[in-house]
C-alpha cells in the first residue's frame, strides 16, 4: 500500500515497520532527520491504521471486521 505512493522499497518497508511497532524514525526518506510529510494522504491513513494496530495489538484491532462482533 505504501509502496504505491512512489516510495523506494527501503523507505516503504521501514515506514510500515516503524509505524506498526511505534518506534518513530525508519530508514531512507523517513530517517531520523526526516519526517512523513512527503507520504501521500492514503499512505498516511494506512500508516495511522498501522499505528493503531500496533498499539492495540493485532487481534483487538482486527475484531471489528468480524460480523459476530457487530451482531451482539
Amino acid at each position: 500500500m505504501v509502496l504505491l505512493a512512489d516510495m523506494d522499497y527501503l523507505t516503504g518497508i521501514s515506514s510500515v515497520i516503524a509505524s506498526l511497532m511505534n518506534i518513530g524514525p525508519g530508514f531512507g526518506a523517513i530517517g531520523a532527520s526526516e519526517n512523513y510529510a512527503h507520504v501521500s494522504d492514503s499512505g498516511k491513513w494506512f500508516l495511522a491504521w498501522n499505528m493503531m494496530v500496533g498499539r492495540l495489538e493485532m487481534f483487538s484491532a482486527l475484531v471489528i471486521f468480524y460480523p459476530s462482533f457487530w451482531k451482539r
